[in-house]
C-alpha cells in the first residue's frame, strides 16, 4: 500500500508545473493584448471618422481648378461689396481681378432719334438793329437747330415774324462794350435762342430750339 501511495504521488507533482506554466502564459498573453487595445484606444484607432465635409469637397475641386476661386478661409472670393467675383459674363470668377461692367453701346437707329435740323429764321432779309448807346449798328443772319421733329419747323414758319420782333428785341439791348468780349457771340446766340424758346412755348405750349448759329454778322 505505501508503494502505490508514493507511485501516486510520483505521478501527480509533474502536473503542477505544467499548470503555471500555462497560467503565465495566458497572463502575459492578456497583457501584451491589454497593452496594444490600449494604444490604440488612447491614439483614436477606435475612433469613428467623420464624412468629409461639403466644404472639404469643394475646396479640393476649387484647387483642381473646377470651382470658384477660395480665399485663405476656404470661402468663395468676394469683392468689396461683399458678393461673389464675376467675370464679364456674370459668372463667378476663376482667377484674376473681376472688372466692372461695360459702357452699352448706342446703335444708330437711337442715335438717329436725334438727328439735327437747321430752320434758317428768314434767309431773304437780315434782322438790322443799332447797337445801344451808339450810332453803329448790327446786321445779322442766323438759323435755328433742333432735334425735334418737323413740328418744331412748323411752328417756326407760322409763327416768323414774332420771332423776328422777338430777336430784335434782344438785339437792340446789345451795348458797344459787350461786342469787343471774344464770347460776344456765343452769348448772344444763347439769349436768342432763350427769347426764342420763350416765344414758341408762349404761342405753341413748347419751344424745341437748341442752339443758334450765325450766318452772317456784321457791326458797322
Amino acid at each position: 500500500m505505501a508503494e502505490e501511495q508514493v507511485a501516486e504521488e510520483s505521478t501527480e507533482k509533474p502536473k503542477k508545473p505544467i499548470v503555471k506554466i500555462a497560467l503565465m502564459v495566458t497572463l502575459v498573453v492578456v497583457l501584451i493584448v491589454g497593452a496594444i487595445v490600449g494604444t490604440l484606444a488612447v491614439t483614436g484607432f477606435f475612433a469613428k471618422k467623420p464624412a468629409a465635409s461639403a466644404d472639404a469637397v469643394l475646396d479640393a475641386h476649387g484647387d483642381a481648378g473646377h470651382g470658384p476661386a477660395k480665399d485663405d478661409h476656404g470661402k468663395a472670393g468676394k469683392d468689396d461689396h461683399g458678393k461673389a467675383a464675376k467675370d464679364d459674363h456674370g459668372k463667378s470668377a476663376k482667377g484674376g481681378a473681376a472688372e466692372g461692367p461695360k459702357k452699352k453701346e448706342v446703335s444708330l437707329e437711337a442715335q438717329a432719334k436725334f438727328e439735327k435740323s437747321y430752320i434758317p429764321l428768314d434767309d431773304k432779309k437780315d434782322l438790322v438793329a443799332n447797337v445801344a448807346g451808339s450810332r453803329k449798328v448790327m446786321k445779322v443772319n442766323f438759323s435755328l437747330m433742333t432735334m425735334y421733329d418737323d413740328r418744331v419747323e412748323k411752328n417756326v414758319e407760322k409763327h416768323r415774324i414774332a420771332l423776328r420782333s422777338a430777336s430784335l428785341d434782344v438785339l437792340r439791348q446789345v451795348t458797344e462794350a459787350e461786342i469787343t468780349k471774344p464770347d460776344f457771340r456765343l452769348d448772344l446766340a444763347q439769349r436768342l435762342r432763350d427769347r426764342i424758346n420763350a416765344e414758341l412755348e408762349r404761342l405753341e405750349g413748347f419751344g424745341g430750339i437748341e442752339e443758334v448759329f450765325f450766318t452772317e454778322f456784321v457791326y458797322q
